[in-house]
């Protein structure tokens, strides 16, 4: 009888941390799953949060435009995108769901983050225009339907999509102006490379670094002439060539013709 009543109490105790302290939680549940409740102290900017507990949470799977910071400009709407994330979760009681990877190189959690009436607070901010996917191996839980909510967003032209910075751009208006920019490139595939992890669209090399290789299982599945859009960062190779390279298969938009 005692050995139930200590168990009771003991089980009594580690509920009320669940329901009424995060600072309890965050010690004590934690590692038992694969997602915990959390409240919001202080949001960042559209996609990066603090708990009361002092933990910085960053949303997973989506991207939002900077704001400034560090003497660095913000870009279009960043500060829209901040505001839009505070009025969704500021002092709010909020469920944060961990995929594979749990934290980035920056020490924050990665995580998708629910309201308690079920909101998914980051297909929230893609669907109404504010954010990007943003897709990296191997957190990949619910990739698809992130990227399906940035296709609808896109479609309307909500938020981000209907300002120059972020609208989709053809292969043939890439120009070294869009070096170290994130963009989405359109075009027809003019040649494949020899192995098939690599293509061209226009003057613009795609390729599929060797440490990515393994999460696409396969090497591309591409013809020539196919019409693409490609998800990445332009960049310039040591030969002055630009190209953009795919870190998973959300990178790639194959489109039906």
């Amino acid at each position: 009888m005692r050995t139930h009543s200590f168990l009771l109490l003991m089980l009594a105790g580690v509920t009320s941390g669940l329901f009424f302290n995060d600072q309890t939680f965050a010690g004590t549940l934690s590692q038992l799953g694969s997602s915990r409740w959390v409240t919001v102290n202080k949001v960042y900017d559209g996609d990066t949060f603090k708990t009361r507990a002092g933990e910085k949470i960053r949303l997973l799977g989506i991207n939002t435009p900077e704001i400034a910071h560090g003497g660095k400009p913000g870009q279009p709407l960043g500060k829209k995108a901040r505001q839009k994330l505070l009025s969704l979760i500021q002092g709010k009681l909020v469920r944060i769901e961990f995929d594979k990877d749990k934290q980035d190189k920056y020490g924050r959690l990665l995580a998708h983050v629910y309201l308690r009436d079920g909101t998914w607070i980051n297909a929230q901010m893609i669907e109404r225009g504010w954010a990007h996917q943003y897709i990296f191996a191997p957190n990949f839980r619910h990739a698809d339907m992130l990227l399906k909510k940035e296709q609808a967003a896109r479609q309307k032209k909500s938020g981000i999509w209907n300002t120059p910075r972020f609208e989709r751009l053809e292969s043939k208006q890439v120009s070294e102006k869009l070096i170290g920019q994130f963009r989405l490139i359109s075009g027809h595939v003019v040649s494949i490379g020899k192995k098939r992890w690599g293509f061209k669209l226009g003057k613009l090399s795609i390729s599929i670094p060797r440490a990515y290789r393994k999460w696409f299982k396969t090497p591309l599945k591409l013809k020539k002439n196919d019409r693409v859009i490609v998800h990445g960062t332009i960049r310039i190779s040591n030969k002055g060539k630009l190209y953009l390279a795919l870190h998973s298969p959300y990178d790639l938009e194959i489109i039906k013709q």
